[in-house]
Formats: C-alpha cells, structure tokens, sequence
C-alpha cells in the first residue's frame, strides 16, 4: 500500500511539474517574441500554450486514473491516461500545422528579426528549465511506467529540439540569413507532427489492449514454470491499463492433485508475479495436464 501511495505520489507532482514549467516557459519565451518578431520563437511558445494544455488535460487524466476500481470500471479507470495521450497528441497537431501556415506567411512576406541576443538568452533558460523537468519525469516513468507522463516527456524532450535549433536559427539571422527563420520553423513543425504521430500510436495500441512486451511476457512464463509442480504454461494474455498490468494464464498441474492443492499452487504463482509486477491484476486457471494434451491432439 506504501509503495502505490508512493507511485501517486509521484504521478501527480510530475503533472504540477509540467503545468508549473509550462507557464514559466510561457512566459519567458512571449517576452522573447515580444522583442524579436522571430517566428522560430513564436513556433516554441505555440508549443508551449499546448504544452500546458495538454499538461493541464494529464494533471486530471492522471488524477481520475489513480482512482479506485468501481462497479462500472472493475479494471480501474486506467485507460483515461491513454486517453489523455492521445488528446496530447491532438493539441501538438494542432501547434505543427499552425506553425507550418505561419512560416509559408512568413516566407511570402519576410519580415525582419530584432534582439537576437535576447532571444537566445531566453531559449537557453528554457533549455535549462525543461532539461529539469524530463530528468525528473524519466525518474516518474523509471518508477511508474506512465503512459500519459511517457507522452509528456516526449513532446518536452521535443521541445528541447526545437528550443536548440531555434537558437541555430537566430545565430544565422545575426549574421544576415533571415530567410532561415521561417526554414527551421517549418522543420520544427514537421518534426512536432512526428512527435504527435509517435504519442498517438502508443496510445492507440495501449487501447485496443496490445500485449505487454515479449521481455515481460518470457519472464511471465519463467516465473510461472519455475514453479516446482507446474508441468506447462499456456494461454498466456497480458495487457495494460494504465498503471495495472492485466495477466491472465493457464497453469498445466498432475491430474491427481486434489483441487485444494491446485488452487494452493496457483495462489504461490501469483504471489511470485505480484513481487515481479506490483499491483497487477493476475487471474490464473489450473488445467489437469492429460486434458491439456487431449486438447492438443484433437487440434492437430
């Protein structure tokens, strides 16, 4: 129970994290607008208006997630972190496409960048601040597996690239190029329309119940044959919903053992599970090895 309080604990300071961060950025990064006219610029304070949006979407996602299972979702409300994910990716879309129109305006009538100095002082500061709050959101993910805070780690560390490739653009446009402004804005909103496609995609599968990795799925069976007196694994189905891994197997055991006896080494396999996956959902059915094979031969 401490260690799921722990996880929630965790899982909500990295969504104030991201709000927190998201308005500092804001704020910094309009200043900088503000002085330079520089779209680059203007293309990393799009991001980080949906940057908040979106954060703000993950803070009550999270939120409603970590609440307990209930007669109408007995799988818990996991599932509401890939929606937020997929609401994350909508938002990000939605900056690349608006920054894509601004620099073909920006191409058609040039206009000309002012306090270049300025604004890559600003952009190192954001740099430095969102640097900060993806070390922190990977400590969150190392510890919880987060969907939704996997998906607002990417689009910071995205962030990080175009706040980099922004202060690229300005050192051109002090030496004369200002053509290369509304050029590497356009390269930034391609490449947030990569990040939206990536956050979206994981999201996608997590809904339609995509099994958990071939890794976790060969330590599965491991744990479940290293018992002494399981004879075979099968039937093997796993997914996630959001902070829940769902396991679901059969367990081959001696025709002979009583039912009390197999109901006693399936309860010691999923104990072993419970301590390799805290907090997972683990339903075991014990089948007698003769009926297994039965089973086997009738299919060829």
């Amino acid at each position: 129970m401490d260690s799921q309080k722990s996880t929630d604990r965790l899982l909500r300071l990295a969504t104030y994290a991201s709000v927190a961060t998201a308005l500092i950025l804001i704020g910094v990064k309009a200043t900088a607008w503000f002085m330079t006219g520089s779209l680059s610029i203007l293309g990393t304070l799009v991001d980080s208006l949906m940057d908040v949006a979106a954060s703000v979407i993950n803070l009550f996602a999270v939120r409603y997630s970590l609440k307990s299972a209930d007669d109408e979702h007995q799988f818990g409300h996991g599932k509401a972190e890939s929606l937020a994910a997929l609401a994350q990716a909508s938002f990000i879309t939605g900056s690349a496409f608006f920054l894509m129109i601004q620099a073909i305006e920006r191409l058609n009538s040039p206009k000309t960048v002012n306090s270049v100095e300025a604004g890559v002082v600003v952009m190192v500061f954001s740099m430095a601040a969102t640097v900060i709050l993806v070390l922190f959101q990977y400590y969150v993910i190392r510890k919880t597996a987060s969907t939704a805070i996997r998906a607002d780690a990417l689009h910071y560390v995205t962030d990080l690239l175009t706040n980099a490739s922004t202060i690229v653009a300005l050192i051109f446009i002090s030496f004369g190029w200002q053509i290369v402004d509304p050029l590497f804005a356009m390269v930034i909103a391609l490449y947030i329309l990569y990040s939206a496609w990536q956050i979206a995609g994981d999201a996608i599968q997590m809904l339609m119940d995509r099994e958990l990795s071939d890794e976790i799925r060969m330590q599965i069976r491991s744990l479940a044959q290293g018992h002494t007196e399981v004879i075979g694994v099968h039937g093997l189905r796993t997914r996630q919903s959001g902070q829940t891994k769902i396991i679901q197997l059969h367990l081959e055991l001696d025709d002979a053992i009583s039912l009390s006896e197999a109901h006693a080494i399936a309860k010691e396999v999923e104990e072993t599970l419970e301590r390799k996956f805290p907090f997972a959902d683990i339903l075991i059915h014990q089948d007698p090895s003769d009926y297994v094979k039965k089973k086997a031969a009738e299919a060829v």
